[in-house]
């Protein structure tokens, strides 16, 4: 059989099969149960924050976190270009307008120095995403958000355990939100999570989350709500897999450095770095083939799958795709450029050394010609 190796696939270490099996003899399988009291309350002292609120997807989560600070029609919000497209639509849910900031070329993450001209006067909230698991230089936004009156949301959706100035993502903004996808560092299958230290707005993301029913009067809707809940099977999962997240930490670390050992430093290939006062979490492992390389990234992508290696490409920025393409005015050519020429290697943390040398030796001959 060929050697294939996928981008991204889940690993179940630990208790998942015997958690999910008490759910069922306990029939206790939809959105009540104990499963998932342990996982919001285990999941808020990983992150240090005070309230953790399980629902059934990222993006709901980061939906919920916009509803609960009342983010509304007439509104904008500002938030990175280069992103997986749920950051913007979420705010569009909201009735708001996204409005786009470009990219710096060191951790592709959003450019703080480039928020501020953005600031108007129907600006409401920053939505930072810590992209592929490098944080956001948060100090600068944090202080733009003081400055004008503003929110903060952590779309931390590709980042759980990430550190910035050894301060847990997920515990620097006003509410923070993370993603549970089965390519994610954790997962549950589907799944998400909101996390904050203010007890107004859990009160409200509860609220929210249950189709608005009142938590001291059952059958009884103060406000519209959705279904957003998480199931108690997914909980179980999730749980059993926050039990052993600094394992799978440790393993993505592992994967990053065998990579850098073979990549740093060749001609053509550009690391996404991590700062001094970062702990990456490499959720995905990416490279940019530079200007110097004639290959273009879709026909090295086309040559690594023929090869066993299944990659897949950045994000595409918020401003070329068609419901975004008038939300900003202006160039974004730092996410041009990377979107442009970037893609994820294979991150699982079930990689082994021979799987990540296989990888990078596909991948060099992939490049060589045009």
């Amino acid at each position: 059989m060929k050697r294939f190796i996928p981008v991204a696939e889940p690993v179940f270490a630990g208790r998942e099969r015997e958690y999910v099996l008490d759910c069922l003899d306990s029939t206790w399988i939809s959105s009540n149960g104990k499963y998932i009291e342990r996982f919001e309350k285990t999941f808020a002292e990983f992150c240090g924050v005070r309230h953790a609120m399980a629902c059934c997807n990222g993006t709901v989560a980061l939906h919920l976190a916009l509803m609960a600070l009342g983010i509304g029609r007439g509104d904008e919000v500002i938030c990175p270009t280069l992103t997986y497209v749920a950051t913007a639509n979420a705010i569009a849910y909201c009735g708001a307008k996204p409005v786009l900031v470009d990219s710096e070329p060191r951790t592709w993450n959003l450019d703080p120095s480039k928020i501020e001209a953005l600031v108007t006067e129907k600006t409401r909230a920053i939505v930072v995403v810590h992209l592929y698991g490098h944080p956001v230089d948060m100090d600068p936004v944090l202080a733009l958000a003081r400055k004008y009156d503003l929110r903060v949301v952590e779309d931390a959706a590709e980042a759980h355990g990430a550190l910035y100035k050894g301060r847990r993502i997920g515990s620097l903004g006003d509410v923070a939100t993370f993603s549970f996808y089965g390519n994610k560092i954790i997962t549950t299958g589907e799944g998400g999570m909101v996390v904050t230290n203010h007890a107004d707005l859990a009160a409200r993301v509860r609220l929210l989350k249950g189709q608005g029913m009142d938590t001291a009067r059952r059958y009884w809707f103060p406000v519209r709500g959705y279904n957003y809940r998480m199931t108690n099977v997914a909980a179980a999962i999730g749980l059993a897999q926050l039990e052993k997240i600094e394992w799978y930490l440790e393993r993505k670390r592992e994967v990053a450095e065998r990579y850098a050992a073979r990549l740093a430093g060749v001609p053509g290939i550009v690391l996404q770095a991590e700062e001094s006062w970062a702990r990456h979490v490499f959720w995905m492992f990416s490279i940019v083939l530079d200007d110097s390389r004639k290959v273009e990234r879709d026909e090295a992508m086309r040559r690594l799958a023929e090869r066993g290696v299944e990659t897949r490409p950045l994000f595409y920025p918020m401003h070329v795709l068609p419901m975004y393409l008038d939300a900003t005015p202006g160039a974004f050519p730092v996410a041009d450029w990377l979107a442009a020429r970037g893609m994820n290697l294979p991150s699982s943390a079930r990689l082994t050394e021979s799987d990540i040398d296989f990888v990078c030796e596909q991948l060099l001959a992939s490049i060589e010609t045009a």
